[in-house]
């Protein structure tokens, strides 16, 4: 009957704080509302989403196994997992309030009084006694507005979240892998290449020296063969300092030392399997990639955090109780005795009335922060979209690309022969081969380049696509995304139009 009679004259009361004018604005972008483009229109729209083991599709073992050690063994990616947990904890520190709490205190003190100059005859007057007290308190906050439910629901859509950017963290970790270990075939093909050419040099020096202690050549030719043979050299070394480089990066990128490195091998790098967009994008983006994932349930914590300002406004309600044994003076545990006991009981309230417009300032600071989150959700949604029209483009350029220079190959090459030869047989002079020679190694590099940019798009492109969220429905759902419209608990109050994340 007691707490009835408080709540109903608390509700009395409630207007003394207005909520009135104060709500979300920002309204969200359904992806499938977005014009794609032409160039994820004219893409192949019948393959699947990537698979969380998605790196495996380049058939090399030895990428797999530094995946898994990168994945196993990352500093960074190990404080993501941190992340979590601490989000976790702090979700059960939430969660803590909406349970009953029950404190104990005990104090032991010896005390000594003063004489009777100050207290006058008594029996305390210059005594020593022992002052002692021990309590219980309970006490039960009544959630009547949903306050403690939804901090506690704030609290675990951040850690939801959370662990949703640890995904993201793992996918940029994997990517970051695949895209260094993709480097460091290229340079394998550029060493190659380098040295291929440095043989070459090397044979067309021996071919002008002997043509010139035959009488057939000139001294000037011999020094135009021999001048580019250090520069060769450079190359040769330079490629091979990235190629270390590289191993040192994949070697952080795992967690290790440098030495871990040394026992990688050259990459076998392929591209059998075929890459295309699934015939759901875009309308089921909002699922597969983490950081829109992250975005979503960041939205939703900010509207739980709406519920809670609202809640606010409104009055508290607390049931207490506190059973204790009080003892002035006497033996050291006279305070255990029942005649030492007292208890108290029942409920109290705590209703905002004067605030100098702190709750109307939190609430807004709260719909502030629920439309930078929705607006946040809304330009990760525009950038996906972007990025995967991006890759798309560059995918199609570069299979365009990699035709072009495979021709330029061939033409290069029937030059570099045709001008070898026409020298070696004393018909042209050197200047004809070193032309030659070096639009075949333009044209030898550029392949290579262009083929690692194409397995390099192909991590680009699964990335871009969410690579492989193992369960892409562990999103919130639209009335989750959402503030609430009314914390009245018979259905009163205010009522505000609250946006949400899907029509």
């Amino acid at each position: 009957m007691a707490i009835a009679t408080v709540l109903g004259a608390s509700l009395t009361l409630v207007g003394c704080a207005s909520t009135g004018g104060i709500h979300a604005q920002a309204k969200h972008l359904d992806p499938a509302s977005l014009d794609a483009g032409n160039a994820i229109r004219a893409a192949d729209t019948d393959a699947q989403w990537p698979a969380s083991d998605w790196w495996t599709a380049y058939g090399d073992p030895q990428l797999n196994a530094w995946i898994a050690m990168a994945v196993s063994g990352s500093p960074s990616l190990a404080a993501a997992q941190a992340r979590i947990r601490e989000a976790q904890s702090m979700t059960g520190i939430a969660r803590s309030a909406m349970a009953p709490q029950v404190n104990g205190t005990m104090s032991v003190q010896r005390h000594g009084w003063p004489d009777n100059v100050f207290y006058g005859p008594g029996p305390l007057a210059d005594a020593t006694t022992w002052d002692n007290t021990a309590a219980l308190q309970f006490s039960y906050h009544l959630d009547v507005w949903g306050k403690d439910q939804n901090n506690t629901l704030k609290a675990l859509d951040f850690a939801h979240a959370t662990a949703a950017d640890e995904r993201a963290a793992q996918l940029e970790l994997e990517a970051n892998v695949v895209r260094t270990y993709v480097d460091l075939s290229l340079n394998y093909q550029l060493l190659d290449i380098a040295n291929a050419t440095l043989d070459q040099q090397k044979k067309i020096a021996d071919i002008a020296v002997r043509r010139f202690n035959g009488g057939l050549g000139t001294e000037l030719e011999v020094t135009q063969a021999q001048t580019p043979i250090p520069d060769y050299e450079r190359r040769v070394d330079a490629v091979e300092e990235s190629i270390a480089l590289n191993k040192n990066r994949l070697a952080a990128l795992a967690g290790k030392g440098p030495g871990a490195g040394d026992a990688l091998t050259r990459p076998n790098l392929s591209m059998n399997t075929p890459i295309g967009l699934p015939s759901t994008l875009p309308a089921d983006l909002i699922g597969h990639r983490p950081d829109v994932v992250a975005a979503r349930w960041t939205v939703a914590a900010q509207a739980r955090g709406i519920d809670v300002a609202k809640a606010e406004f409104y009055p508290d309600i607390n049931l207490l109780a506190s059973v204790g044994g009080y003892a002035a003076a006497g033996p050291l545990f006279q305070f255990f005795k029942s005649m030492s006991g007292s208890w108290t009981a029942g409920p109290a309230l705590s209703l905002p009335i004067f605030n100098g417009g702190r709750l109307r300032s939190q609430l807004g600071a709260a719909s502030a922060s629920y439309d930078e989150a929705v607006d946040g959700y809304n330009q990760t949604i525009v950038n996906a979209l972007k990025e995967i029209s991006d890759e798309v483009v560059h995918m199609r350029s570069l299979q365009t690309q990699q035709d072009d220079a495979e021709r330029s190959v061939s033409i290069a090459q029937k030059n570099y022969d045709l001008a070898k030869k026409g020298f070696t047989r004393g018909l042209t002079d050197y200047v004809n081969v070193l032309i030659a020679q070096t639009q075949l190694l333009n044209a030898q590099e550029s392949v290579a380049k262009v083929q690692a940019a194409r397995l390099d798009n192909r991590a680009s492109l699964v990335v871009a696509l969410g690579g492989g969220l193992a369960q892409p429905s562990d999103g919130p759902s639209s009335d989750q995304t959402a503030p609430k419209a009314s914390l009245h608990p018979f259905g009163l109050g205010e009522k505000p139009a609250a946006p949400g994340l899907s029509q």
